[in-house]
């Protein structure tokens, strides 16, 4: 239940949905009661069970909410009709009170349904609203250990299930026991003895059909699990084609998503064919009930204690089948809302997960750089892997400092420590003397521009992508950028120059032109410390040489840190340190350690260059 009310929650304020749905379910069943009652009256007469003197009514008695009141008022109408016009329009009296009745009892039912989907829809973009910030404000480590296809799968999938489960949960709260209520109110209006039989038969239907659906939670959480790897499967398997086709692979990634299909299924299959089982055993125990509840009914007439006219007692068991179909839907969506929670918990594993990244209680604001950055004993590890060991760094303002090493040495997550896309795990890193976990997040990305090996572009128009995180930039500010960026050649002999839609990732352009566009993304956000992350690395000469061009400019009278595998593009930075096991192994400039000998210079003698 504490799933459900969570899920609820999302739903306020309440006052918006229950008090309409309340007024038109209400009014719905008012009019539905109505209508049933009106029919016993209705056979009577027809089969001649009653004759017309057996209305007759000469005044309306005093208004009471009962039953007894509106057959009194229908009898007093309908005799008067019948004197006035015979037998035949009081049947169409009849007959049109009828089609009235049922008229508004649905007109009010759809208007209690129109409530209840505007809190569907609204419930599910709260809902997506608050998945897609939560997932958007964790911090880096968060996706280290979440399979993307897991998250794609809970905001799609499982999200879909609980708007189903949202929907059927309201209604079984409010409508439904309200149906039954008003229901068994009628049935003992027109047979105690009958429905005191009928609600000890009830409980006994209601406990088997609860042990079918318990374990019903459990294996709609298994199932959704498992198709969170096969979405994660079907993204690998798009974004892995070239080397799935390259190496041949396919048979074993068939192989591999069969098992995830075929577990999938067998999950689905155990999980529906419980679900299912529901109705038809509820349908069996119901017409069980009714075969007892007719028997007795039987014996009380034999036995000349049953009050109750022939057309009563099919009224009655119309009623009875509206109060074992209500019943029944309720067992049905339980089994529903079962199937709903437990993707709603999975929901909010996500949802309650608090980022390990977060703000100082009381944040210092950083609102300019002006002196250094530095590494004061740094340690930190992914999981129990030692990656930084006792790092110790000054890099003054202005300055351009490069990270140089062999793969896995950490230069990377030297980067990564200060934009706090990490925290230390022992030491401190200080931008302007104070420790960069005392500024604001926001402040402190605000210093900070980055440009990664990989391009991260999105589908959106060019000048869309450089304006990214800056949407009040003017075009003027954009087309400086790109020309800054060596960008805006190429954009203005495109289709339609900065309005052209680059595709999804930037599908559309080169390795080239995309890394000058996330290059004009930097220079537009105009950021004095500079984060460079092997820009240059997976490009062809031409390209690069465009791109590095771009980032000289980006870097001019900035603070900037490169990272880089090409020695060639870090030779003229103000200095270079050798990473190895996480701490300093060289420092200087080119020359300076050329003429050390040292592991710099072998990494030189590698590339072939002096």
């Amino acid at each position: 239940m504490d799933t459900l009310r969570k899920l609820l929650e999302y739903a306020r304020p309440f006052r918006k949905y229950w008090p309409k749905y309340l007024i038109f379910t209400i009014l719905g069943l008012i009019f539905g009661i109505a209508n049933y009652s009106l029919a016993g009256p209705l056979l009577d007469f027809i089969f001649k069970m009653k004759d017309a003197s057996d209305f007759s009514i000469l005044e309306i008695p005093d208004f009471s909410p009962t039953l007894d009141y509106v057959k009194s008022v229908f009898y007093f109408y309908f005799y008067k009709v019948y004197q006035a016009s015979g037998i035949m329009w009081s049947l169409v009296f009849i007959a049109g009170l009828l089609i009235f009745a049922s008229l508004i009892s649905n007109v009010f039912n759809y208007a209690s349904q129109r409530v209840l989907v505007t809190m569907r829809t609204d419930v599910m973009r709260n809902i997506r609203k608050v998945m897609y910030r939560k997932i958007t404000s964790m911090d880096i480590g968060f996706f280290h250990n979440k399979q993307k296809g897991d998250l794609l799968s809970t905001v799609s999938n499982d999200v879909t299930v609980v708007q189903d489960s949202v929907i059927s949960a309201f209604q079984v709260v409010l409508r439904e026991p309200l149906l039954i209520i008003a229901y068994i109110l009628v049935l003992f209006y027109y047979s105690y003895q009958l429905t005191l039989f009928t609600l000890v038969a009830l409980p006994v239907s209601g406990f088997l059909i609860g042990e079918v659906i318990k374990k019903l939670r459990r294996e709609a959480a298994d199932a959704q699990s498992i198709l969170g790897r096969i979405i994660a499967s079907f993204e690998e398997g798009i974004s892995g084609i070239r080397i799935i086709k390259g190496f041949n692979a396919h048979k074993q990634v068939y192989d591999r998503f069969d098992k995830l299909n075929q577990d999938h299924r067998n999950a689905m299959q155990k999980m529906m064919n419980r679900q299912i089982l529901a109705t038809p055993m509820s349908e069996f125990l119901g017409i069980s009930i009714v075969a007892l509840i007719v028997l007795y009914a039987g014996y009380l007439s034999v036995q000349d204690e049953t009050p109750l006219s022939a057309g009563s007692f099919l009224i009655y068991f119309a009623f009875y089948y509206q109060l074992l179909t209500a019943a029944k839907s309720i067992v049905k969506e339980i089994a529903n809302i079962q199937r709903g929670l437990a993707s709603a918990q999975r929901i909010f594993d996500i949802i309650d997960m608090n980022p390990a990244i977060t703000n100082d209680e009381n944040p210092v604001p950083l609102k300019k750089f002006t002196t250094s950055i530095e590494f004061k004993h740094v340690y930190f590890s992914y999981g129990n892997e030692p990656i930084i060991n006792d790092f110790n760094l000054l890099i003054p303002k202005g300055k351009t400092y490069a990270l140089v090493g062999h793969s896995g040495a950490g230069k990377t997550t030297l980067a990564d420590l200060i934009p706090r896309f990490y925290d230390v795990n022992a030491g401190e890193i200080l931008i302007d003397g104070v420790n960069i976990k005392k500024y604001d997040l926001d402040d402190l990305m605000k210093q900070m521009g980055i440009v990664t090996q990989e391009a991260i572009l999105f589908n959106d128009t060019v000048a869309g992508n450089i304006a990214f995180g800056y949407p009040e930039a003017t075009e003027e500010q954009i087309i400086e950028a790109a020309k800054i960026a060596n960008a805006h050649e190429f954009i203005i002999h495109m289709e339609e120059g900065y309005q052209t839609n680059i595709g999804d990732r930037g599908s559309n352009l080169s390795g080239g032109q995309r890394q000058r566009l996330s290059i004009a993304r930097a220079v537009l956000k105009n950021p004095p410390i500079l984060i460079l992350d092997e820009a240059t690395s997976a490009l062809d000469t031409e390209s690069e040489r465009l791109v590095q061009d771009a980032l000289n400019h980006l870097m001019k009278n900035r603070t900037s840190i490169v990272i880089a595998h090409r020695l060639s593009t870090i030779q003229h930075a103000d200095s270079i340190i050798v990473i190895q096991n996480g701490t300093i192994a060289e420092m200087g400039n080119h020359e300076e350690l050329l003429k050390k000998k040292g592991v710099y210079k072998k990494l030189c003698d590698l590339q072939g260059f002096e």
